[in-house]
């Protein structure tokens, strides 16, 4: 049974009884210990279910739950290939759960609704506990936040601090200015019974109105029920990276205040279950209070009798104990934060307290309530500070930095001056002057605001730090998710033979070790958390972190896509949450969202925006359709319908090929891979998101046109191609033109490819992309046999694999099975980099510390062999050649 505003509830549906349930898991196995929203997203075959279906969810007692649901993506057919949905679920949920499509109409008519009011000034959300008013247009983003009509904040704006110039050690100091967030857009995203998401954008501006920089878009989520509200924030960077160096961005509540100064409360969430717990005014001194029992009872929170009613002594010592106004807690690095507070800003900070890693959490309130928030991966994003202020005030202020203003200034300049770089012959990367710029990139973060009447329990706060950094979330099965299929080409993990105990031994520790490299490496900070590095440096012993295009890797062969695979056929909640970092990275830190350059990515580099190449192979939507499928983040589904609006014209405007070919008569070039399948890719999504087939007709003119060329997908000059962002036609560049590309294969071509062959249902796509993979790689006699011209088309080897299996597959012919595995088992001599993920020790007096290495590694490689394990134990499992040598390892010694 579940209860929700304390009314139960309990629905049987006999329309629904002959649907076969889709079983439903919290990620991880752990049920959240307090009473969440949760919104996630699950597939269904083709022709199974209709658009205007609804749906039963039922607890693991066979109860029904109060679900709503809403698209997310259509098959060819019209029907439903992903549902959104959500619910709200406490800890006696359970730990498994049955949804079935039929009609809800019961469920949702028992279900109390949130109620959203409109003016023309406000938009009003009520819960049914807690009530917000969000205005139209202003310098706040919230007018007030009510609990059972007590007022726990007054407001909250956005701050963004900035300076003009970079500091000096000496001489004149760059000049301050502050920035409010002022909103000039809410639109009421969602609202119905269960949830409601209102979008609110604007930008910053100076307090005299001659400013206005750095773009905001902010999404405040409310579940029926619920007295916490989830906040998205996002920031853009639209500055000049030479003049505009950020010193704070913030978000400020005003908390009002009315008990005594000894009845007021702040507390700070530390390391894993701790808290920094104090009142403004500790009632203890070289004097005591009269009851023993005040000064424990003041220290959990309770409230103390009014000063009026205390004796004369105690007065007079509440008079004179210090009282204090400000806290703050600074997380400076990844491994360290410091707690201060003072009386007045006119006195001096002091110490109290330190530790490693504070989880993020912020209170201040008083015995008749108050307001916490909760900053996820508040120590991994650095530097952040959690700040109260004026707590002997009317009203104090609770600031949430996620720049910290007790950092240094965010320095996003490009980390060396050469006016053309360093150039790609000396150090891999492609520098040039307007291109080398951060202007347009963003960070997204997030936040859990919940309102209180009392000063929460430490049980309550702990519980509200977990869920703020690790949001429960629902799934279906890795075995649900595989039967539809959706994601094109992926396995279950197997060991059922002593090849495949092999292949899943060493994906294992291919993931371990990045895990563990994160830490070692201490890949966090506020623009880099998420990301993983490109290349290694075996003599340093570390990552080629300062040279060129060796550094962050931003996508660079999909180490994205290789964490999603590796999470959908485990189901485990370490990757998923190692994967969706990087989904929150790669879509707003490599990516442009506005300017000359928005819709397309930044090639690998020292800084995450240094390269000079912008491509849609970094931005393409094919990054985000797990994260945003998964969960139905409605920032995710923003990024990739801006890449499918912004890429393809801003590919017009920067052709990816400028520095290569001369300017053809066509608009712009495409290669067939990378470019035009990260394209294809875009158009998929968006056919599915909407239903569209406009974006079926876009990705069917190149197929046409590619049909028609001589050489099928090979008909490009180093698989360049015109291009015409109008129309979406590709031109052969001359008649005799025929090559290939291996980005047409790493940057995520064959996984699009393989998810769209059976949407896109073409003869024509189907014998493009079945060429492409027989021939790929193939000996110059059977290219001239095939094609009628001898050339090199593509390499064999590991990363190639996936090719001739994929074929495989299709035609059955077992020889192209042999040829797939010998390109994975018996590489070419360039890529046996390594044959497994062992881990070596390593310690000498030139290190910062010890650590371990996998001798030989490199993210390019570690993500394609990755993926073409998952992928060939999918199509060829069954014909993996056991005897080989690489499987005789003894894998109990792996494990």
């Amino acid at each position: 049974m579940f209860f929700i505003f304390g009314i139960s509830f309990t629905c049987t549906n006999t329309s629904a009884q002959n649907k076969q349930p889709v079983i439903i898991k919290w990620l991880g196995e752990e049920a959240p210990t307090i009473e969440t929203g949760v919104s996630w997203g699950v597939p269904f075959k083709q022709g199974e279910v209709k658009p205007d279906d609804q749906y039963l969810l039922k607890d693991e007692n066979g109860d029904s739950m109060p679900v709503q649901s809403w698209p997310l993506a259509y098959w060819p057919d019209g029907s439903i290939k992903w549902i959104g949905l959500s619910t709200v679920v406490d800890s006696l949920s359970g730990s498994e759960f049955r949804l079935i499509p039929g009609d809800a109409s019961t469920t949702n008519e028992l279900l109390p609704k949130i109620e959203v009011k409109q003016t023309n000034d406000a938009i009003e959300v009520n819960t049914g506990l807690i009530t917000c008013r969000i205005p139209r247009m202003g310098k706040q983003i919230i007018n007030s936040i009510k609990i059972h009509n007590k007022e726990v904040s007054t407001g909250a704006e956005l701050v963004c601090i900035v300076q003009d110039g970079p500091e000096t050690e000496y001489g004149a100091q760059p000049i301050k200015e502050k920035l409010i967030g002022n909103t000039s857009k809410v639109t009421i995203e969602q609202h119905s019974p269960v949830r409601s998401v209102i979008k609110i954008e604007g930008n910053h501006q100076s307090e005299r109105g001659d400013k206005s920089l750095f773009p905001f878009v902010i999404r405040l989520y409310f579940y029926a029920g619920q007295q916490s509200v989830k906040i998205m924030h996002t920031f853009i960077y639209d500055g000049d990276q030479n003049q505009d160096f950020v010193r704070g961005i913030g978000l400020v509540f005003d908390v009002p205040l009315d008990e005594e100064f000894y009845n007021r409360h702040v507390r700070f969430s530390a390391e894993k279950d701790g808290l920094w717990a104090e009142p403004v005014q500790p009632l203890v001194g070289r004097r005591s209070m009269a009851n023993k029992e005040t000064y424990p009872r003041q220290l959990q929170g309770k409230r103390i009798l009014n000063r009026e009613s205390l004796t004369e002594k105690e007065q007079f010592l509440t008079q004179h104990w210090a009282s204090w106004n400000d806290f703050k807690l600074y997380q400076a690095n990844a491994s360290g934060f410091r707690v201060r507070k003072r009386t007045n800003d006119q006195s001096a900070w002091i110490d109290a307290g330190a530790g490693g890693r504070a989880s993020g959490l912020a209170f201040v309130g008083d015995v008749s309530g108050g307001l916490a928030v909760c900053m996820r991966s508040f120590w991994q994003s650095f530097p952040s500070t959690l700040e109260i202020c004026h707590a002997k005030s009317d009203t104090a202020k609770l600031k949430t930095w996620l720049w910290s203003p007790d950092a240094e200034a965010m320095d996003m300049r490009h980390y060396d001056t050469l006016a053309y770089g360093h150039n790609l012959e000396a150090s891999y990367e492609d520098v040039e002057p307007g291109f080398s710029i951060a202007t347009g990139v963003g960070r997204t973060s997030e936040l859990l605001l919940f309102a209180s009447t009392d000063v929460p329990s430490a049980q309550t706060l702990n519980a509200l730090t977990k869920q703020g950094n690790n949001p429960a979330l629902l799934s279906a099965t890795p075995e649900y998710i595989h039967s539809i299929p959706v994601f094109g080409a992926w396995s279950l993990p197997d060991k059922s033979s002593k090849g495949k105990a092999w292949l899943e031994n060493e994906l294992d520790k291919a993931f371990n070790y990045y895990q563990l490299e994160v830490e070692q490496r201490n890949w966090y900070g506020f623009w880099d958390f998420g990301d993983v590095m490109h290349a290694y440096d075996r003599e340093r012993h570390t990552w080629r972190y300062d040279i060129g295009g060796y550094a962050w890797d931003n996508t660079e062969l999909m180490p994205n896509m290789w964490l999603w695979y590796s999470y959908l056929r485990s189901g485990k909640a370490e990757i998923f949450r190692m994967a969706e970092a990087m989904t929150r990275h790669n879509g707003e830190v490599d990516v442009y969202h506005l300017g000359r350059f928005a819709g397309l990515g930044s090639r690998h580099n020292v800084r995450h925006w240094g390269c000079g190449a912008k491509e849609v192979r970094i931005s393409q939507a094919a990054l985000s359709r797990f994260y945003y499928y998964l969960t139905t983040d409605e920032r995710t589904g923003d990024l990739m319908r801006a890449t499918v609006e912004g890429s393809n014209k801003a590919i017009g405007k920067i052709d990816p090929l400028r520095k290569i070919l001369d300017q053809s008569e066509y608009p712009t070039h495409a290669r067939m891979g990378p470019d035009w399948l990260a394209l294809i890719g875009n158009w998929m999504t968006e056919w599915e998101r909407t239903g569209d087939e406009k974006y079926k007709n876009m990705i069917l003119a190149g197929v046409n046109d590619l049909a028609e060329m001589p050489y099928g997908l090979f008909s490009g000059k180093g698989a360049a191609m015109g291009y015409n962002p109008a129309t979406q036609n590709l031109f052969q560049l001359d008649k005799d033109a025929i090559g290939s590309s291996h980005l047409s294969v790493l940057m995520g071509g064959p996984e699009v490819a393989f998810e769209l062959s059976p949407l896109l249902n073409n003869k024509r796509w189907d014998k493009l992309w079945l060429q492409f993979c027989r021939l790929y790689g193939a000996s110059a006699d059977t290219i001239k046999n095939e094609l009628g011209v001898a050339a090199k088309l593509g390499q064999q080897g590991t990363w190639y694999a996936r090719l001739p299996a994929y074929y495989a597959k299709i035609s059955g012919e077992k020889k192209y099975a042999e040829k797939a595995w010998s390109y994975f088992l018996n590489p070419e001599p360039y890529q046996q980099r390594y044959t497994n993920f062992d881990l070596n020790f390593v310690n000498n007096p030139l290190l910062l510390k010890p650590v371990y290495e996998v001798q030989g590694v490199s993210t390019n490689h570690t993500a394609q062999w990755c993926l073409n394990a998952i992928e060939l134990l999918e199509l060829i499992g069954d014909q993996i050649p056991d005897e080989h040598p690489v499987f005789q390892i003894d894998t109990k010694k792996q494990k």
